[in-house]
């Protein structure tokens, strides 16, 4: 199975898009009737989601440039050499460290709801008991138990038990497609707790940063905040969503895209 989608015309500028964890290349649907209007939309599964089960190795701790390589090696065989990037949660994270390896290929990188580092040592001890403890749930559970559990969280709050129960079957019956043990490596292998600060890939970029945060999501409100104190990202709130901003609100978040890029 293909581990992309294309949509637009090729002779469209590009932008690259990457989905969170648990998601895969067709989470960006909702956004292509227009996005593929005005540019060339490469959506892409990262390692261990959907149809891309390339192998990362138990021993490998840095997943994130596992990613990267993986990442830049399919948009090379395409001949896409500069193009916008933009990435939510763990595909934003991905998308600085991709920015920071590659940052002369970037013509605008837009992070949804992401993350660029935990600074703090007590921190990321709780985050890698927190992840471990989900890395054992997913290969412990249902399909369906464990994504119950995972919506749950409290980034999750802004979802209606109705989008909840329908987000959870849907992502289920792509978990179960596959062995749950690769999904669990890159989980580990991306974990937050594991990744270097990278705080300061905007202030190296020679093109703009966009931060796009949901109005209901406080907390990376605040973070956007205090990473603009740091670094020159442009901030942007989007009205009626919270964490995952192209799910709840893909009409208010592509008119932003366009008017930033256009």
């Amino acid at each position: 199975m293909p581990t992309l989608a294309r949509y637009g015309e090729t002779t469209l500028p590009t932008l690259v898009l990457l989905h969170g964890f648990l998601g895969t290349k067709a989470d960006w649907l909702p956004l292509m009737p227009k996005l593929s209007q005005h540019f060339h939309c490469v959506c892409l599964d990262l390692a261990g989601h959907g149809d891309n089960q390339a192998s990362i190795t138990a021993e490998m701790e840095d997943g994130s440039s596992f990613c990267v390589q993986d990442i830049i090696a399919k948009l090379d065989r395409l001949n896409i050499s500069q193009f916008h990037l933009y990435g939510y949660s763990l595909g934003g994270r991905i998308a600085l460290h991709l920015a920071k390896a590659h940052p002369q290929r970037l013509l605008s990188l837009l992070l949804e709801s992401c993350h660029p580092g935990l600074n703090d040592l007590q921190e990321k001890a709780a985050r890698i008991k927190n992840d471990t403890l989900w890395a054992e749930r997913l290969l412990k559970l249902s399909s369906i138990d464990f994504l119950n559990l995972w919506y749950q969280q409290p980034v999750f709050t802004d979802m209606t038990a109705a989008k909840r129960k329908t987000v959870v079957e849907r992502r289920a019956a792509m978990l179960d497609l596959h062995p749950k043990q690769m999904l669990k490596e890159v989980f580990l292998a991306t974990s937050l707790a594991r990744q270097a600060s990278l705080w300061d890939v905007p202030s190296q970029l020679a093109c703009e940063c966009h931060f796009f945060a949901g109005s209901q999501d406080a907390k990376f409100h605040a973070l956007a905040q205090e990473w603009q104190l740091h670094a020159p990202i442009l901030i942007h709130s989007i009205n009626g969503a919270g964490h995952n901003i192209h799910q709840a609100a893909a009409e208010a978040l592509t008119s932003t895209i366009l008017k930033l890029l256009g």
